[in-house]
C-alpha cells in the first residue's frame, strides 16, 4: 500500500514537472517572439526617426531659405525660432532673437514718419513700421497667425518682408498715373476748346471768300476767282480736321452711361445711313447675327459706322465692294491658354472687306491721329476715323486690331466684353 502511495505520488510529481517543463517551453518561446519583435520595433523607430529627422532638416532648409523673416512666438510673447532672413531683416542675431519678446524686437507703429520712410506717405492703408537693432525702421508685411492644437492655440507664426522700397516704387506710379491722368483731361480739354475757338475764324473766312467769289464773278477776275477757290478749299479741308478733332475729343469728354445695345439694331442704322453710298458704288454689304451688349449707344453706332465707311472707301478704281460684319461669342483664355468659362462672357466683332488691303508693318499707324497711308488726291478723309474707334473700345475696355495684305483686302477685329462694370460719367 505504502508503494502504490509512492507510485501514485511520483506520477503526480513527473505530471506536474512535465506541465512545468511546457510552460517554461512556451515562455521561452514567448520571449524569443518578444525579443525578435523588439528588434523589428527598433528598427522601425529608427526608420521613422530617420524619416522625421529628414522632414525636420527639410523644413529648417526651407525656412531658412526664405526671404521672408519668419518666427515662432510662444503664447507669452517670447520667440522660440527665429529663421535667418529674420535676422537679416531686423538686425539682431538669432540669439538674441529666439528668447525676447515680440514687443522688445518689432515695437510695431502705425504710421511712416520717420527718417528712414520719410519720402513714402502715410495713409490708413499703410503697412506697419517696425523697427531694426539700430533704431532705423522699415515699412512691412506684417503677418501674425495663430498656432492650433487640438483645437487650443499653443503659440503664432510671425511672417514679414521689408516692403519700403515697393511701397515706394508704388507711390511713385501713383504719383505718374495721376499726372498723366492730369495731363491727358488738360489736353483733352485744349482740344476741344482749340477746336471750337477755332471754328469761328474759319466760318468767317469761307463767308467773305464767297462774298469775294461774287465780286469777282461781277468783274471777271478768273485768275482772282482761281486762288479764292483755293483758298476756301484748303479752308474746308481745315474745318473737316476740326471736327474730326473735335470727334476724336468727344469720344472722352462727352459720353453716355452704359447702356442695352442691340448691335443688328446699330448695324441696321449705320447702313440706312450710309444707304446712298452704298447704291452709288453698288456695294453688298453683309451683316450676320450680332449680339445685345453693355456699351455707348452712341459710339458703337460711330465704331460700326467708321470701319464699314472705311470698307466702302478703300478700294480699287471699278470694284464692287463687298463687306461682310460678323461677331461671335467667346470666353477669355486663362493662364493656361484654354478658355475659362467661368470668365465674363465676350465678343468679337469683324468688318472684312474686300478693298486695297495695307501692309501690317503699318498696323499701329493706322490707328494714330491724323495718319494716313494714302494722299489726298487717293482717298478722301483726314485720318482720324481708326483713331476714334481705338478710343471707343479703349473706353469700353476692349482692343482693336487688323489682319491684312496689300490688294487682298482687310479684316478688322475688335473685341469686347458684353457687360460693363460701372464707371463715372466724365463731364467736358
Amino acid at each position: 500500500m505504502r508503494a502504490a502511495s509512492l507510485t501514485e505520488v511520483n506520477t503526480t510529481l513527473e505530471s506536474e514537472l512535465n506541465k512545468r517543463r511546457r510552460v517554461e517551453s512556451f515562455l521561452a518561446q514567448q520571449s524569443r517572439e518578444l525579443v525578435r519583435s523588439k528588434d523589428v520595433l527598433e528598427l522601425h523607430v529608427a526608420a521613422r526617426e530617420e524619416q522625421l529627422a529628414k522632414l525636420q532638416r527639410r523644413n529648417e532648409l526651407i525656412l531658412n531659405s526664405a526671404g521672408e523673416g519668419i518666427c515662432g512666438v510662444a503664447l507669452d510673447g517670447t520667440i522660440a525660432f527665429a529663421n535667418p532672413a529674420a535676422a537679416s531683416i531686423t538686425g539682431w542675431p538669432i540669439e538674441v532673437l529666439v528668447g525676447s519678446s515680440e514687443e522688445k524686437i518689432f515695437r510695431k507703429r502705425l504710421t511712416a514718419t520717420d527718417s528712414d520712410t520719410k519720402d513714402v506717405k502715410a495713409d490708413s492703408t499703410a503697412p506697419p513700421l517696425l523697427h531694426r537693432q539700430d533704431g532705423s525702421c522699415f515699412l512691412a508685411d506684417y503677418i501674425k497667425t495663430p498656432i492650433a492644437e487640438s483645437g487650443a492655440t499653443v503659440g503664432y507664426v510671425l511672417i514679414f518682408r521689408d516692403v519700403t522700397e515697393r511701397r515706394r516704387a508704388e507711390q511713385k506710379l501713383e504719383e505718374k498715373a495721376e499726372e498723366l491722368s492730369r495731363s491727358n483731361a488738360e489736353l483733352e480739354q485744349f482740344a476741344f476748346v482749340a477746336s471750337h475757338d477755332l471754328q469761328e475764324p474759319l466760318r468767317k473766312i469761307l463767308a467773305f471768300g464767297d462774298r469775294l467769289k461774287a465780286r469777282c464773278d461781277e468783274v471777271n477776275l478768273g485768275e482772282g476767282r482761281d486762288y479764292l477757290e483755293r483758298m476756301q478749299n484748303a479752308a474746308a479741308r481745315m474745318q473737316t480736321l476740326i471736327n474730326d478733332l473735335l470727334t476724336f475729343s468727344r469720344v472722352i469728354t462727352r459720353v453716355q452711361p452704359f447702356a442695352e445695345v442691340n448691335l443688328n439694331v446699330v448695324a441696321r442704322e449705320v447702313l440706312t445711313d450710309l444707304e446712298v453710298r452704298i447704291e452709288r458704288c453698288k456695294a453688298q454689304v453683309e451683316v450676320g447675327e450680332l449680339p445685345v451688349m453693355e456699351a455707348d449707344p452712341v459710339q458703337m453706332r460711330q465704331l460700326i459706322q467708321n470701319l464699314v465707311s472705311n470698307a466702302l472707301k478703300f478700294q480699287p478704281p471699278g470694284a464692287t465692294p463687298r463687306v461682310r460684319v460678323a461677331a461671335r461669342r467667346f470666353h477669355p483664355a486663362n493662364g493656361l491658354g484654354k478658355n475659362d468659362e467661368a470668365a465674363p462672357e465676350w465678343c468679337e466683332l469683324t468688318v472684312e472687306d474686300n478693298g486695297i488691303g495695307f501692309d501690317e508693318k503699318y498696323l499701329d499707324r493706322i490707328f494714330a491721329v491724323f495718319q494716313r497711308l494714302h494722299g489726298r488726291q487717293e482717298f478722301e478723309g483726314t485720318g482720324i476715323g481708326l483713331a476714334v474707334c481705338r478710343r471707343i473700345t479703349d473706353r469700353h475696355g476692349g482692343t482693336i486690331t487688323a489682319r491684312s495684305k496689300p490688294g487682298e483686302g482687310a479684316c478688322f477685329i475688335i473685341r469686347l466684353p458684353l457687360r460693363q462694370s460701372p464707371q463715372p460719367e466724365v463731364k467736358s
